[in-house]
């Protein structure tokens, strides 16, 4: 008897049914049980790409299996090399407890690490002052300029000469896909680097006592340090002023701009993030597009051309 019974053949079937408790129920009590673990009632967590519950005092990811369509043990393997990574260097992250691979209807990957309590970015800025949340933000810089360093390769993405990363930007005209290309093939990065790739508001949680913990390192690449950066500070657009303040401290807003250019351009998901923060795709006909309306949302945040 299968502990999974539901159909996956694609990305659609996954994603109708990677947040449902009772599809995953009989998984998760096997693999805490596998583990060594006590079992424990799962409650959900904010979803991501993949199946994480909260169990006890542990945290039970299930990763996407092939058949979703998405990059499982590529995923997998970068989380476990990533967060290990992440706690040596003294980064806040939850402990891996365990890890391993169910053979059941699919190959599932999974990941146990312990739970944080903690509140998600967002939720915690309502009863911040600006000088807190200034703080919180150049907090946030201090972790990513440890985690933001040079190491060995540990998987095989390359957002600039990979072609896999430039699925997000296939509904963008032809001639601003042709500009992208020319100009991340030409440009001088510099030297890459390991960036977490999702340093959303969901993927930062604060403790009670002010703490900042990273988590979810699935998508963490070797990449040029701007990679990172522009997908934090695109995300700060959305949240506070003080914030984009604090991790860009010192900076002008003309570097600033700079860093989101350059950095969107190679994001994985760059082109499903622009829509939600500067413009639809249909927007953007050529380059300078882009850089006029990132120019237009940093003049909502900062005073234009003066240091942040």
């Amino acid at each position: 008897m299968k502990l999974f019974n539901e159909q996956i053949n694609n990305k659609k079937d996954w994603e109708e049914i990677f947040q449902s408790i009772p599809a995953f129920l009989p998984l998760v009590e096997h693999i805490l049980k596998k583990e060594g673990l006590p079992a424990a009632e799962p409650t959900s967590l904010t979803p991501g790409t993949n199946f994480v519950v909260k169990a006890g005092d542990h945290v039970v990811k299930v990763f996407a299996p092939e058949e979703s369509g998405y990059k499982q043990d590529f995923d997998y393997q970068s989380e476990i090399f990533a967060t290990n990574r992440a706690l040596k260097l003294g980064i806040p992250t939850p402990k891996i407890i365990a890890s391993g691979i169910i053979e059941d209807k699919y190959k599932f990957d999974y990941i146990i690490t312990e739970y944080i309590e903690g509140t998600e970015l967002e939720n915690v800025l309502g009863d911040k002052t600006d000088e807190e949340k200034t703080t919180i933000g150049r907090s946030l810089r201090r972790l990513t300029d440890k985690m933001n360093t040079a190491c060995a390769q540990f998987n095989e993405a390359d957002p600039i000469n990979d072609d896999s990363y430039n699925w997000s930007w296939e509904e963008y005209p032809e001639r601003f896909k042709a500009e992208r290309l020319e100009y991340i093939r030409s440009h001088s990065y510099g030297e890459k680097v390991l960036v977490h790739g999702d340093l959303c508001a969901d993927n930062i949680l604060v403790t009670q006592q002010g703490e900042l913990y990273l988590i979810d390192f699935a998508d963490a690449v070797l990449a040029p340090v701007e990679y990172e950066h522009a997908l934090v500070a695109i995300g700060l657009f959305e949240l506070d002023e003080a914030l984009l303040r604090g991790y860009f401290d010192g900076y002008t807003a003309d570097e600033i701009l700079e860093v989101c250019f350059s950095g969107i351009l190679i994001q994985g998901y760059g082109g499903e993030d622009l829509p939600w923060h500067v413009g639809k795709p249909d927007e953007f006909q050529c380059l300078e597009d882009l850089r006029t309306r990132l120019k237009a949302r940093l003049e909502d945040n900062v005073r234009w051309g003066g240091a942040v």
